[in-house]
């Protein structure tokens, strides 16, 4: 069978626009729907999940504080708590006093004896007294403090372990020689965070038998 397309192009066009049509305006009120049921979905999200969540939560909250306000002293339990929470950085903040004794043993020349050794942690400042055969000895004993380096086992870089050395007073008759002598320090050597390594010159060897004596 033979068949003839009897409709003028125009026609055709138009048909074809027309389903077109059709077409996208199915497309739009489906889109349009899935908009609506998204919006919807949301707001009952918001308005219905939501505010029942935050109802419990405010529920939860009012029991807890209901239940923390008849706690007797809570206050004072509260405020131990945070001291106590406090002690651990505070401990660690504490200069290691005892490493004094190790320090000055390692610097104190042989023929010197100690009678004072003052250490102020708020100053920086050490004050060490005591006696030595020679004015020499004392002498010496100054420049061991003033080139005595420190290093950290986290850090190998030497730094001066005392500073502003200074013989503030010293004094010699037929029995030896008596000083004062005063320094600051840096206070990474009683740091407990980290363990310190004095390199002490060669300008005297340490006597920790005769530290402390009977000096004048």
């Amino acid at each position: 069978m033979v068949q003839f397309n009897l409709l003028p192009d125009v026609k055709l066009q138009y048909v074809k626009t027309q389903r077109t049509k059709y077409l996208l305006s199915a497309i739009s009120v489906l889109a349009s729907a899935l908009g609506i049921v998204i919006l919807l979905f949301s707001m009952f999200t918001v308005y219905v999940v939501q505010k029942k969540s935050l109802n419990d939560l405010n529920s939860d909250i009012s029991k807890y504080s209901s239940q923390l306000k008849s706690v007797k002293d809570l206050d004072k339990i509260l405020t131990v708590q945070s001291q106590l929470g406090s002690l651990t950085a505070l401990h660690d903040q504490k200069p290691v006093s005892s490493r004094l004794f190790a320090y000055v043993s390692q610097v104190t020349p042989a023929k010197a004896s100690l009678n004072k050794l003052t250490l102020d942690f708020t100053a920086g400042t050490l004050t060490i007294g005591g006696s030595a055969d020679t004015l020499d000895t004392v002498s010496r004993y100054t420049d061991t403090l003033k080139g005595t380096m420190y290093a950290t086992d986290s850090s190998s870089t030497k730094k001066h372990a005392f500073s502003s050395v200074v013989l503030t007073s010293f004094a010699r008759d037929d029995k030896g020689a008596t000083f004062t002598i005063t320094s600051s320090f840096d206070p990474a050597i009683f740091n407990s965070a980290n363990a310190v390594t004095l390199t002490v010159p060669q300008t005297s060897a340490a006597g920790q038998a005769t530290l402390f004596g009977g000096g004048n």
